[in-house]
């Protein structure tokens, strides 16, 4: 890690500064100090800091950096310079982001891949990045999490019509992005499996 962090500095920045760019902090930004040239903020030391500051705080996609750095008034040749090299150096990578990004919402909230390819989107993953991410996730556990999510919110609907309930399991399963046809058959198992539902 301290590795790459100092590797930022390398032979880009002499391609940035090449054609010297003003930068134009915002009122009160804390980078606006952080390196000066000829009296003026150094838009590649700037960037830089901001950058790291940010994947500091926790992950995130290019895009989200970008976004970033243009909130800031980074020029973009500069924003791109510094996102390049953090990409080279491995500090800015698409592909574990977003796998890190599937893993952790298909653990906690239960995502499927439709709910999860939204959220790669909001998250300024590229397309083919987010395609080949989700193309890893395996059927048969993504069917498993329908089934434990069902299974746990049925608890929570005993004395229900089974109608009713296949209704609210729908609508849940349908938000978190499941297909209809995968929802409806889990549905349908756990409510005929339910101790409820058993006729003698």
């Amino acid at each position: 890690m301290e590795a790459a962090l100092a590797a930022t500095g390398g032979s880009s920045v002499a391609a940035a500064r090449s054609r010297p760019e003003a930068w134009q902090p915002i009122p009160g930004d804390p980078e606006a100090d952080l390196q000066t040239r000829d009296g003026e903020p150094d838009a590649y030391d700037v960037a830089r800091q901001i950058v790291l500051r940010q994947l500091a705080l926790s992950p995130k996609s290019r895009q989200q950096l970008r976004d970033k750095l243009r909130t800031r008034n980074c020029p973009d040749d500069v924003a791109e310079a510094v996102l390049d090299r953090m990409t080279d150096v491995g500090l800015v990578d698409d592909e574990a982001y977003a796998g890190m990004l599937v893993r952790s919402q298909q653990a906690g909230r239960g995502l499927a891949k439709r709910a999860l390819a939204r959220e790669l989107r909001t998250k300024g993953v590229d397309d083919e990045t987010a395609k080949a991410t989700l193309d890893q996730i395996d059927p048969e556990a993504e069917r498993d999490r329908a089934a434990q999510l069902v299974a746990k919110k049925l608890r929570s609907m005993h004395g229900l019509e089974p109608l009713v309930q296949k209704r609210r399991l729908a609508g849940m399963l349908a938000r978190k992005g499941y297909p209809a046809e995968l929802s409806m058959a889990v549905i349908r198992e756990a409510i005929h499996a339910a101790p409820e539902h058993q006729r003698d």
